[in-house]
């Protein structure tokens, strides 16, 4: 009965917490295309991320997030003289002289998608939608991008993984029959990017059609969905030819009055590897995180975090969060090996 109960909390901690808003993400600074469209686009290639995440290891049926996104350019002409992925002996290829000659791309669109599952407990969400964005230089150094995203979304409610015990079934809330256990929506977000050598800003907002997903007829029961807001910012400091430290903030807003804030500090390596940690504070779940990652040649690159968790109302039960990332780089024919613009 107590483990019952524990999965039942902790059920439905995350869908108030997270049925109305996004899925949580440890490592969204690595990937800010997947809370902003405004970033479809924004480097010289194809740019594939595949992330799972695996949190409250302690609970079973705890909730699993994962996902893959893949956007790139389209009509995008870097003015970079170097053209190869060959660095010059003893010269750092993202060091202070990288920095100084950067100049803000010119005009270019750019499309992507992204395809997510996140499922907690008996409680299953996918969502699908194809993204564009234009980007426009303001200036010499600076880039304003604007986009939006299109898709679907689907909740679905799977009866056969409730432990009833002692308790009726037949629950009014989640219905009688199959049939009524799976609700398809549609989803648009919209979003600005704003991005330089030294520093992005960026706001989006996600769910912008609000409605309400429930599995019955009866209006009493379900849960609404309504728009979510994400305000991102980050600086780049050189503390030297061969270290970068690249502080960055994000703050989330969603109805009725939740909101929550990140604190990211990433030390990176000239373009090989990097260090980072996190403090991410919420009304319902917060948490320490830290997290590292490698590029491989300028092809791939791999990264894993891993979350305490702090002020959790399960904090107790809960165990921590895992999460891990593999990126993958099509078309990289000016030898990027780590992203420009989204850090």
């Amino acid at each position: 009965m107590k483990k019952i109960c524990l999965l039942v909390i902790g059920c439905a901690v995350y869908v108030f917490a997270c049925g109305q808003a996004k899925p949580s993400y440890t490592q969204y600074i690595l990937n800010n295309y997947i809370l902003n469209p405004a970033v479809t686009g924004i480097e010289n290639y194809v740019d594939i991320k595949l992330s799972h995440r695996n949190q409250w290891t302690g609970i079973n049926g705890a909730p699993v997030t994962s996902y893959v996104s893949i956007h790139g350019p389209i009509g995008k002409q870097d003015m970079r003289t170097s053209a190869t992925s060959f660095k010059v002996p003893g010269e750092n290829p993202r060091g202070g002289k990288y920095w100084e000659e950067y100049t803000a791309p010119t005009p270019h669109h750019g499309i992507g998608v992204t395809a997510m599952n996140d499922r907690a407990g008996y409680i299953n969400r996918w969502s699908f939608a194809l993204s564009y964005a234009y980007h426009k230089p303001l200036g010499k150094r600076t880039t304003l991008a604007a986009g939006f995203s299109a898709g679907v979304n689907s909740v679905s409610l799977d009866r056969s993984k409730i432990d009833w015990g002692n308790l009726d079934p037949n629950d009014p809330a989640i219905g009688y029959s199959s049939g009524e256990l799976k609700k398809v929506k549609p989803e648009i977000g919209a979003g600005l990017w704003l991005y330089s050598a030294k520093y992005f800003m960026g706001l989006s907002v996600l769910n912008i059609i609000p409605g309400k997903a429930k599995y019955v007829k009866n209006d009493k029961y379900g849960t609404y969905y309504t728009p979510n807001y994400f305000f991102t910012a980050g600086y780049r400091m050189l503390l030297n030819d061969q270290f970068n430290l690249m502080p960055s903030v994000m703050l989330q807003y969603w109805q009725p009055q939740l909101w929550g804030g990140h604190v990211n500090l990433k030390l990176q390596y000239e373009d090989l590897l990097w260090l980072g940690g996190s403090y991410r504070y919420s009304d319902l779940v917060a948490g320490y995180s830290a997290m590292m990652g490698l590029n491989i040649s300028n092809t791939f690159n791999i990264s894993y975090s891993y979350e305490v968790a702090t002020t959790s109302r399960l904090r107790n039960y809960t165990g921590n969060t895992h999460e891990i990332m593999l990126g993958f780089i099509l078309g990289n024919k000016y030898g990027d090996t780590c992203p420009r613009n989204v850090w």
